[in-house]
């Protein structure tokens, strides 16, 4: 058992309208029960923070990286307008980890490559989060997810954090029209690479940018790639790069 990659937070929401506020919000449908991986979009569909939601009988839990956790709780106040909603930061401890679910636990939606979360325990331990997630292609908060970027192109449809059947929440309708009216043109990729360099260096291909390279594990790395532009060869500082 362990504790995640980065520190977390979690945010308490309570009150009547609960469910329908939050669903209205984000990416995925968490009306069911157990736990879900979703994004908070701006009305132009880029991303804004990523988190788990899990559905307990009086209340949810927002799981959520704790160098953002200031800045949504304050967007989704702003939301809840009239709403009976009340949304707190609360001391619940996190505890991660791989192999078989616990009874108090539950599988990362993401990828079942990626083990389970427990919330009420602390456990100490160690996990190689940058290996996983290098290995299954898995984004980052603050790395590869920034404000800059549509969740599409960070594979959020690959990892159960976006339903295109729920309705209406904010950013729906730049997200569907790229699922369904376009072709991305960018995108989070596995490379390998030879050398190093640090993250957020600049990839070129043909002496023209191509993407940027984020986090690396041994001669693997994940890029954030122009599809145009992806070469058999490509260089990022003093590391080579191919896919």
């Amino acid at each position: 058992m362990a504790q995640p990659e980065q520190p977390r937070s979690i945010l308490q929401v309570t009150g009547a309208d609960r469910m329908g506020f939050l669903q209205n919000l984000v990416t995925n449908d968490v009306c069911a029960p157990g736990l879900h991986y979703a994004a908070l979009l701006t009305p132009q569909g880029k991303y804004l923070a990523d988190f788990f939601v899990l559905q307990r009988p009086d209340d949810l839990l927002i799981d959520v990286a704790s160098e953002i956790c200031p800045s949504i709780s304050m967007r989704l106040n702003m939301y809840r307008l009239r709403a009976d909603v009340q949304i707190t930061e609360v001391n619940i401890e996190l505890c991660c980890g791989l192999g078989t679910v616990p009874p108090d636990g539950f599988a990362d939606p993401r990828n079942p490559n990626l083990g389970w979360r427990a919330y009420g325990r602390q456990e100490a331990g160690v996990i190689d989060w940058p290996a996983l997630r290098v290995a299954h292609i898995i984004p980052e908060t603050g790395i590869e997810l920034t404000p800059d970027r549509f969740i599409l192109e960070m594979d959020f449809e690959r990892l159960n954090g976006v339903d295109f059947k729920k309705g209406c929440y904010v950013g729906q309708e730049i997200v569907a029209r790229m699922k369904h009216k376009t072709e991305l043109r960018k995108g989070l990729r596995q490379v390998k690479m030879s050398g190093s360099a640090p993250i957020g260096t600049a990839i070129f291909a043909n002496e023209k940018p191509a993407g940027v390279l984020y986090t690396q594990h041994g001669r693997l790395a994940l890029a954030y790639l122009r599809f145009d532009r992806i070469a058999p060869e490509m260089i990022a500082g003093s590391a080579i790069i191919t896919i």
